[in-house]
């Protein structure tokens, strides 16, 4: 695809960042010195925000930048990313004609976000190409428990089997009070998950440390606080043994890991006598 607008001896060219987090909240920023619409997101002025230096190369390289600019309160809030909601999010960075942001726009980099640090209003951002994924392992290691999620792929079990809405009335730190028991076995949900359906927490993921009839401890207090009669999902756990999936869920044909493999242990182990 050609580009006219980088052929001139003058250019208007600017660069343009599209942020999409796992949960599907998708921002755009440009460091042009006004907002503009382009396929159907607004880009906000945001003329701080520059990139290091990126580099196209023909190898196998894991190829990296950085990414700087300022937090704004309305788009990326230092207590989301805190939160974790702009973990491993999207990242597009792209040239385009700010003068008519119909004519195309040229990708520079497409990735996720890796490392986030500020300091005060300001933050840096570690972006991960698509070539960071040659460092991850080619085959899965061994392991004598399950190495899949639980009711994810894999497991291939149904999550709806296993899913409970409820309602939160209190909360005293990591503490969650119910308004109606979860059952005649609450134990289920240790290990478990719990999700957000409602209020500043909405979509956040946590885990279950204990439960009982009407109480639910996670393992650390929720990002933001948490409104009264807040709906949430919670999901039963597993501890990944080869017993549980096999005794409890009736899954051991799919169970992702070695029960039986023998351990490092088995080298210094001996024949010994007196």
């Amino acid at each position: 695809m050609s580009y006219p607008w980088l052929a001139g001896p003058l250019t208007s060219t600017a660069y343009g960042w599209r942020l999409e987090r796992s949960d599907g909240v998708a921002i755009g920023f440009t460091s042009h010195d006004h907002d503009v619409l382009i396929d159907g997101l607004v880009y906000r002025a945001s003329p701080g925000m520059a990139p290091s230096s990126i580099v196209e190369t023909l190898g196998l390289e894991i190829s990296s930048l950085e990414v700087s600019g300022a937090l704004t309160s309305d788009a990326i809030r230092a207590e989301d990313i805190e939160a974790g909601r702009w973990d491993r999010a999207a990242l597009t960075i792209f040239l385009y004609d700010w003068s008519n942001p119909a004519a195309g726009k040229f990708t520079l980099a497409m990735g996720t976000l890796g490392a986030i640090s500020w300091s005060g209003s300001a933050f840096e951002v570690e972006f991960l190409g698509p070539a960071a994924r040659l460092s991850a392992s080619v085959v899965p290691l061994t392991s004598p428990t399950c190495r899949a999620r639980f009711a994810g792929p894999g497991c291939n079990l149904s999550a709806q089997r296993f899913l409970l809405e409820a309602e939160i009335i209190n909360v005293q730190g990591s503490t969650l009070t119910l308004a109606a028991p979860l059952g005649s076995n609450p134990s289920d949900f240790v290990l478990g998950e719990l999700r957000w359906l409602g209020g500043p927490n909405c979509g956040q993921r946590q885990q279950i440390v204990s439960a009982t009839e009407t109480e639910i401890v996670l393992t650390e207090s929720p990002a933001f606080p948490v409104e009264d009669a807040t709906p949430v999902s919670v999901l039963q756990g597993c501890d990944r043994t080869i017993a549980t999936c096999s005794g409890r869920f009736g899954n051991a044909l799919n169970f992702r890991g070695e029960p039986y493999l023998p351990g490092n242990d088995l080298l210094t182990r001996y024949l010994g006598g007196n």
